[in-house]
């Protein structure tokens, strides 16, 4: 084995035994409930497991305000293989986490044939404090898949530099494409493969820039669509944050630019949530952020003939970081640190190979580059094992986050619904309205308030908190399904069913909304409402989607087909529902289905009280 190989593996195994030395605590790690219900345990479409139901939901429904089809399928596979294991679902994130910096360190050494500037590079990227969030976070799948296929697609484009034949640039657009459909972030891939173009492959010498540009132009179509999908999946998301003038969204880009260039050399307070400034940044700190920026930008143009590197990389991180940077603002936060998964490896780019060029003539470079490449790894490691103990479980996280930024709406609101879980129902109410004295437009605060009130028997109250989070956040299913529910138990049945009705429009495959709409159809006291032949469609609908055959759904469709005079489907269908409540020991629904089951001997429908 020549010393090179020898290299080589010990690269590898030291990159992966770090991301595990930083990120297997994961794997004792639980949900939380900052979106890891909508991605995994909450979504009966992917909690389900890999089904081909599943699978085509996945390519045609927009999840989580996102279309990424591919992270779905991902999550699918995950439950399909460790069920609701949640250490399980972090582990394939370090796991994938663990090979994009593999690939990572791979193309760099073999694009530049520097190995060991390759291999701190990719432990840098591997192991920073700003990774954490990616990898540490289950709904956050997407960005390790996403890189993944991004590393995949360097590749590639390596070897297409190689060898240029439509074959290789096919396999370049189809790695590009499972990019996008992991996460639409990637969107700037393009411009990324053209910097690379000017170094370190240098194609423009030797091609010409329209070459070079028209190559491209089938990456760019699959980005347009990209981004023309996101657009719309987004629109429920941007409008929530339309009141924000462009002029404050493009100060907080300027000053943002700079906080993640700040969080790189001093990883320090990280938060999940960083509150958005809106129009209270000090004019000091924009015109600042602006020279900063303009100041680097012409300093790396100046020096792009002697150290190309430093101009890759810096616009690597400036255009990679343009779709997420607020602009078009999706979300309230002011920046976010998975945003910098892959961004963030222009500016570790130009800093070693730049230390690298300045210290070429250096006899004592490795005494002296070796400690400190050694003390970086190791504080980075430290910090970035730490901060990923803040991700074990919800209270953790949120304690965490309000201990670093106490007057944040977003942690009091995690918090808050850990307290309806647990049943501390008046703290729940108290954290939940000093979110709202914080922000009124915080959505989830409005609908966790509203579920807490309802535990209370306030109904009045929660009916309020959930129509003013809908108004802000429309496609909250559960906010809609839940408002519906406490329409109908004040008797205000139409809206209820308006409420239900609009939840499909939304979401055809609901079954919440399908059964509650079939129950009123089929038991409503209300001759007026009751029609039999809607309510056995919209029953039959609920016990086709996952999570469909259930007792309750079961009950459901009984109840319709005696309302529709189908006394023998009826029948059928409260037994099916009697033996799934007996198989989970729910003794009180099988004593109410015995009691239907002999209405329905007497051919009698069953009616709410």
């Amino acid at each position: 084995m020549s010393s090179q190989t020898t290299r080589l593996i010990a690269i590898y195994f030291g990159l992966a035994g770090l991301v595990a030395l930083v990120f297997l605590q994961t794997g004792h790690f639980s949900f939380v409930n900052y979106d890891d219900g909508s991605y995994v345990f909450d979504n009966p479409n992917i909690r389900v497991g890999l089904t081909w139901r599943g699978v085509v939901w996945a390519f045609t429904h927009v999840h989580s305000q996102n279309w990424h089809p591919l992270t779905s399928i991902s999550h699918m596979i995950d439950c399909q293989l460790f069920s609701l294991n949640a250490g399980a679902h972090h582990l394939v994130n370090v796991g994938l986490h663990t090979v994009v910096a593999l690939l990572l360190f791979t193309f760099l050494w073999q694009s530049t044939n520097a190995l060991w500037a390759s291999a701190i590079s990719a432990a840098i990227f591997a192991i920073h404090p700003l990774r954490v969030e990616s990898v540490a976070w289950i709904s956050e799948r997407k960005d390790v898949l996403s890189g993944l296929f991004f590393m995949l697609t360097l590749l590639a484009y390596l070897r297409y530099v190689r060898g240029q034949t439509w074959q290789r640039i096919a396999v370049v657009a189809v790695f590009f494409a499972l990019g996008l459909m992991s996460k639409p972030m990637l969107v700037t891939t393009p411009i990324v493969l053209l910097l690379l173009d000017y170094w370190p492959f240098d194609r423009f010498k030797k091609q010409g820039s329209w070459k070079l540009i028209l190559e491209k132009v089938p990456l760019v179509i699959l980005s347009v669509g990209s981004c023309a999908a996101t657009l719309i999946a987004q629109q429920v998301a941007i409008g929530s944050t339309e009141s924000l003038p462009l002029a404050s969204r493009i100060d907080n880009a300027f000053v943002t630019y700079v906080n993640y260039l700040r969080q790189m050399f001093w990883p320090v307070d990280l938060v999940p949530f960083y509150i958005h400034p809106e129009w209270r940044l000090a004019t000091w700190e924009i015109i600042g952020a602006i020279i900063l920026l303009a100041g680097i930008t012409a300093a790396m143009f100046l020096l792009r003939r002697k150290l190309p590197f430093l101009l890759v990389g810096w616009l690597w991180y400036i255009v990679m970081l343009l779709p997420v940077i607020g602009i078009i603002q999706v979300g309230l936060q002011a920046r976010a640190d998975r945003y910098t998964y892959l961004p963030q490896i222009g500016i570790i780019i130009a800093v070693v190979w730049a230390i690298r060029d300045l210290t070429s003539l250096w006899r004592a470079r490795t005494v002296a580059l070796v400690p400190a490449s050694l003390v970086v790894v190791g504080s980075l490691s430290f910090l970035s094992y730490r901060q990923a103990t803040h991700w074990r479980d919800t209270e953790s996280l949120w304690s965490y986050a309000l201990n670093r930024s106490p007057e944040n709406d977003v942690a009091l609101t995690g918090l808050a619904m850990v307290e309806v879980v647990r049943g501390q129902t008046d703290d729940a109410i108290t954290h939940f309205r000093h979110a709202l004295g914080l922000r009124n437009g915080n959505a989830a605060a409005h609908y966790g308030l509203g579920l807490a009130l309802s535990k209370q028997r306030k109904i009045d109250e929660a009916i309020e908190h959930w129509q003013k989070s809908l108004e802000l956040q429309p496609d909250n299913l559960n906010a809609r399904n839940n408002l519906g529910a406490a329409l109908a138990e004040v008797g205000r049945t139409p809206e209820a069913i308006e409420q239900w009705q609009q939840t499909l429009a939304f979401d055809p495959d609901n079954g919440n909304a399908a059964n509650n709409l079939a129950w009123v159809f089929a038991t409503s006291p209300d001759a007026t409402l009751r029609d039999g032949a809607k309510a056995v469609a919209y029953a039959k609908r609920a016990t086709k989607v996952p999570g469909g055959d259930n007792p309750l759904v079961y009950r459901t469709l009984a109840a319709a087909y005696a309302e529709n005079r189908q006394f023998a489907e009826a029948i059928s269908a409260a037994e099916h529902a009697k033996q799934l409540a007996q198989a989970t020991g729910n003794s009180a629904l099988v004593s109410e289905l015995d009691r239907c089951l002999e209405l329905f001997r007497q051919q009698r429908a069953l009616r709410e009280p």
